[in-house]
């Protein structure tokens, strides 16, 4: 190559007019199969094999022909304008809302409760949406979203995070779970003081609703020393601990159907009102590109979450988690 001629680019109208070229052998038909004039095409060629310093072409009165280099670089350069369509293509695709990939990270207390919910949602709504799920804790989730490795995440809230923004879903009660016989099993309006010294099973440590079940403990007035068994990594598991006359446990009314519902062994217990309960939310990055995709999510899902018992939070709207007092977003930034 010409060294004055190293510093230069060829453009993508250059190698379209080459490409164009090559395919027809013809400056007439190959202009105007790319919409172009003759002499505009002409010229775009000539300023390719200037910028690439070799002779594409060899140009006669009768016909056009490639030149050894010519035959070479026509490949070459149909696969640069190939891949700048699919690169095209996919930004075409990212500006299009539910469409491409979504990573959704969600928390082992949540996902098989709700999955179905937004299964459904994006099999019906969104079938353009290449959803892939990732159940985690909420340390390794948040780790996620603030790397990239994670789009959105489904989890209890308040995280009190900064750079992360929820968009509360709803609240939902917790179902004291007993034993048949147990004393507060079918209880409709069982006071929080109870939980201060029943044997309680909770999840192991790094479970979110561990941490939310003790803070519930607390302000029931549970002192530190009263009896906690921890067993369990899951609440399939715990509830069967608790069947086998163990203990008892605070499951989501969420999950009270799928864990309970064909063990005669277990009874349920409703706290009193005001009653404990979490809040369910999506969080994102603050400020993501596709924040205004995520916002139209959680309302559709809000909407899919009727069949649920839970409270949904219809004027959810958007909850910088940096602002929410420290002490209550504690307990769910642990899970």
């Amino acid at each position: 190559m010409n060294v004055a001629n190293r510093g230069k680019q060829p453009s993508l109208a250059q190698l379209r007019a080459f490409a164009a070229v090559s395919e027809h052998l013809h400056f007439r038909d190959a202009a105007a199969a790319i919409g172009m004039s003759q002499p505009a095409l002409s010229g775009a060629v000539s300023a390719l094999e200037e910028a690439l310093g070799v002779q594409l072409l060899e140009r006669t009165t009768r016909k056009v022909l490639l030149s050894p280099a010519g035959e070479r670089l026509a490949v070459r350069a149909k696969a640069v304008l190939d891949a700048v369509g699919e690169l095209l293509e996919e930004a075409e695709a990212v500006r299009a809302p539910f469409t491409g990939v979504l990573r959704l990270g969600v928390i082992p207390t949540v996902a098989p409760y709700l999955l179905p919910s937004v299964l459904r949602l994006v099999h019906e709504r969104y079938p353009d949406l290449d959803l892939q799920v990732h159940e985690e804790q909420t340390s390794s989730l948040l780790e996620g979203l603030a790397g990239g490795r994670l789009d959105l995440l489904l989890l209890a809230v308040p995280l009190g995070v900064p750079g992360v923004t929820e968009l509360p879903l709803f609240d939902e009660d917790f179902v004291l779970v007993t034993y048949d016989d147990h004393w507060l099993g079918g209880r409709q309006d069982i006071p929080r003081e109870a939980l201060r010294e029943l044997p309680l099973l909770l999840l192991d440590e790094g479970h979110c609703l561990r941490d939310q079940a003790l803070d519930i403990c607390r302000e029931a007035g549970r002192t530190e020393g009263a009896p906690v068994t921890t067993t369990a990594a899951g609440l399939s598991t715990l509830v069967q601990l608790v069947a086998g006359g163990l203990g008892v446990t605070l499951l989501p009314r969420t999950a009270v159907q799928v864990e309970t519902g064909r063990n005669l062994d277990l009874a349920t217990g409703y706290f009193a009102d005001p009653a404990p309960a979490r809040r369910v939310a999506l969080a994102m990055r603050t400020g993501g590109a596709r924040q205004g995709e995520f916002e139209q999510f959680a309302g559709a899902l809000r909407e899919a979450l009727g069949d649920l018992p839970v409270r949904v939070l219809h004027d959810g709207g958007l909850t910088p988690s940096a602002v929410l007092p420290a002490a209550s977003a504690g307990a769910a930034a642990a899970g």
